[in-house]
């Protein structure tokens, strides 16, 4: 009697050891992958400076100048597909020996491609340009940093970016911890964000978003493990009260479809039946962990974008410069 209680128990912790072991192999990773976007607006551009100066009576009754005057008319009202084609056109019919104004306009088209988000061709068109070897005496200088920092990150180059970063860090040191705070908190780097709330202690808005993110997130290693031992117990923890029903109820059916054919001596069928429930299971294991990644993904963006926003850390926020 002894015996069999015991073999029963042990039956019981190896069945246990083996969900939560199959439930590990379904392992969603932990870190955050936010989506914190912004679109600037034409009024901001609008009450930024321009960078160059205006183009004097001769400039302004050539070819070029006819164009490029046209072309900040509509970059100013971010029509910016006809801002590029314009400014490129400008670019083409400048005459030679007028080295300032190329670099104005090779400025405003990596500007227009920026601020439409197209970051292949913002350094597709840097590489090619009279920009690549511009120094400090730019006027745009502090803004070109910014604009292929954050291109250079877009398109995966990282370490580009980083070299960037040193140049902007070694000239405009403000800037450059800016810029690590804006990385940061658009990334979800946490463990950054921890380090900044530790050593700056006046970023409180960074202490609020940590304690806020860290006493409302969900664990995607609990949602796996509560769906791994009960099918939709993962979804109903998370809240999604929808997805939990359902996932209770398909495995409910296919367990007890393939209890009742095996039952019956119809293996075929109860084998049928029972790969199907074990892609139902083993897919709930881990779409409940992808959902606790996900709930922890857009708690985390409610929390930064109004800092990002309001405390003027996007990127493009940084501009001092436009049209």
């Amino acid at each position: 009697m002894l015996e069999c209680f015991l073999m029963k128990r042990l039956r019981c912790v190896f069945l246990l050891f083996f969900i939560l072991a199959i439930a590990g192999c379904y392992r969603v990773p932990d870190k955050i992958e936010p989506q914190v976007n912004f679109s600037v607006q034409d009024k901001y551009l609008k009450q930024l400076p321009p960078a160059f100066p205006s183009l004097d009576a001769t400039e302004k009754s050539e070819p070029w100048g006819q164009e490029y005057l046209i072309a900040q008319r509509f970059a100013e009202h971010l029509d910016l597909y006809r801002a590029v084609t314009t400014f490129k056109r400008a670019e083409f019919l400048l005459p030679p020996g007028k080295p300032e104004r190329l670099e104005e306009i090779q400025y405003q088209i990596l500007l227009s491609y920026y601020l439409g988000k197209r970051y292949e061709q913002v350094v597709q068109e840097f590489v090619h340009s009279a920009l690549y070897t511009a120094t400090k005496t730019f006027p745009a200088y502090h803004d070109l940093l910014i604009i292929m920092y954050e291109s250079y990150l877009e398109v995966g180059d990282e370490e580009k970016a980083y070299y960037v970063f040193r140049v902007i860090e070694h000239h405009y040191p403000d800037t450059a911890k800016r810029l690590k705070l804006s990385t940061a908190l658009i990334d979800g780097d946490l463990d950054t964000l921890r380090t900044i709330e530790r050593t700056d202690p006046s970023k409180q808005y960074i202490a609020e978003l940590l304690q806020t993110y860290d006493s409302k997130k969900k664990s995607v290693k609990k949602a796996q493990t509560l769906n791994a031992l009960l099918p939709g117990a993962g979804y109903l923890y998370v809240g999604q009260k929808q997805s939990a029903l359902t996932a209770f109820l398909l495995n409910g059916l296919f367990i007890w479809a393939s209890v009742h054919f095996y039952s019956k001596g119809n293996y075929a069928a109860g084998a049928i039946f029972t790969s199907f429930e074990a892609g139902w299971y083993f897919g709930g294991i881990y779409g409940a962990g992808e959902s606790a990644k996900l709930y922890n993904e857009r708690l985390y963006e409610q929390e930064a974008y109004p800092i990002l926003n309001r405390q003027g850390y996007f990127p493009v926020l940084m501009l001092r410069f436009g049209f």
